[in-house]
């Protein structure tokens, strides 16, 4: 039953660490890195279709990105999704493939990206703590209802929070590695 517990938080924990590197790399370095336009949503046909689906992104070189355009005739909708969305774009065509260029990043800018990237750790580490927090309810209910002893209780609380450690060790690995890559580059 505590195993149990423990198993649901890890995997939870997991989850949480997962979706904080999927936030954080988003946010633009200055490397061209595919994953960065994730987020841009197409107008096709009347519904947004995120630009995956519609065509092949690759980095060229270091400072470009192709895409690819399956359909012909998206190439338009697809510069302008590019161009309106927030990340300061600017795509030009070439028959079938849209290069991007991603212009250098400035100081101050970086500066900046590392405080978005310090706040979105921080919701990490609030998400993995509810995560123990919600175990330790579970376990202290399991004592109350006198299904374990106290010393299992206090056992298994001491678990909880050697895994909260660590995946809290993990998040800040993660925040390091690209701090390390936004100042570098």
């Amino acid at each position: 039953m505590i195993n149990d517990i423990k198993k649901d938080a890890q995997e939870r924990m997991e989850k949480s660490l997962e979706s904080l590197k999927g936030h954080i790399s988003k946010i633009r370095t200055g490397r061209a890195q595919p994953s960065l336009l994730d987020g841009i949503q197409v107008d096709y046909y009347g519904s947004a279709t995120p630009l995956r689906q519609l065509a092949n992104v690759v980095a060229e070189d270091a400072r470009t990105l192709a895409v690819s355009v399956f359909d012909r005739s998206l190439i338009g909708a697809i510069e302008k999704a590019i161009l309106t969305s927030d990340l300061g774009l600017n795509p030009s065509s070439a028959g079938t493939t849209i290069r991007v260029p991603l212009p250098p990043l400035t100081e101050e800018r970086r500066r900046d990206l590392i405080k978005i990237v310090k706040a979105e750790g921080e919701q990490g580490k609030v998400a993995i703590r509810n995560v123990r927090r919600d175990a330790n309810d579970k376990v202290k209910a399991l004592e109350k209802d006198k299904q374990i002893s106290e010393n299992d209780e206090r056992k298994a609380q001491d678990e909880i929070q050697k895994l909260t450690d660590l995946y809290i060790k993990k998040v800040d690995e993660v925040l390091a590695d690209k701090e390390k890559e936004l100042m570098d580059f």
